[in-house]
């Protein structure tokens, strides 16, 4: 994981609480961060949706789940041309309405994040006197031959925070809708 540098205590709780991984000597961790102008069941509606990625993952073109939406499902993820990757195939290890955490891994596809695994959890702040949502990310994966460490960290990390920012994009613009008095 990195390092608790820049970390609010609030954060470092969240982190400490929910996003615990012991990665092995050839694999990398980290945790992102992002807050949000808008409420958590805003937040969380778009982030539960496994079977919905692409309502605020730029990346994805496509998602089709089999069976149930329930632990254990999966899902072939299709991924927009650009990225050195096709398809994606993951399974939902977790999903926590109570506590706002969904957890997923990478079981195939065609593209280099072997035993990839990731967890997102929201929690609830205040922004300007409004409710937000305090995202933490983190994820573990291989790290593929012929690349090190902080090369595979930093091209998984530039993923995560363009999800990010897109889930906020989205979150408060759906926020903005629902909000009857002016934002100052």
């Amino acid at each position: 994981m990195s390092g608790n540098g820049g970390f609010s205590s609030l954060e470092r709780e969240c982190i400490r609480r929910h996003h615990r991984h012991e990665p092995a000597e050839n694999q990398c961790s980290s945790v992102l961060i992002k807050h949000i102008k808008a409420p958590v069941p805003l937040v969380w509606s778009l982030v539960r949706r496994f079977d919905q990625p692409q309502k605020y993952k730029p990346f994805i073109s496509r998602c089709v789940v089999q069976g149930n939406l329930e632990i254990g499902s999966l899902r072939e993820v299709d991924v927009k041309s650009g990225l050195p990757a096709t398809t994606s195939t993951e399974r939902l290890e977790l999903l926590d309405d109570d506590k706002h955490i969904l957890s997923i891994r990478i079981v195939g596809g065609d593209h280099r994040l072997r035993n990839y695994s990731s967890i997102i959890s929201l929690h609830s702040e205040i922004i300007e006197g409004r409710p937000g949502t305090l995202v933490v990310e983190s994820f573990v994966v291989d790290t593929p031959e012929g690349n090190t460490k902080d090369e595979t960290c930093f091209v998984v990390e530039t993923l995560i925070k363009c999800n990010l920012k897109s889930l906020a994009d989205v979150s408060e613009g759906l926020a903005i809708q629902d909000w009857t008095e002016p934002i100052v």
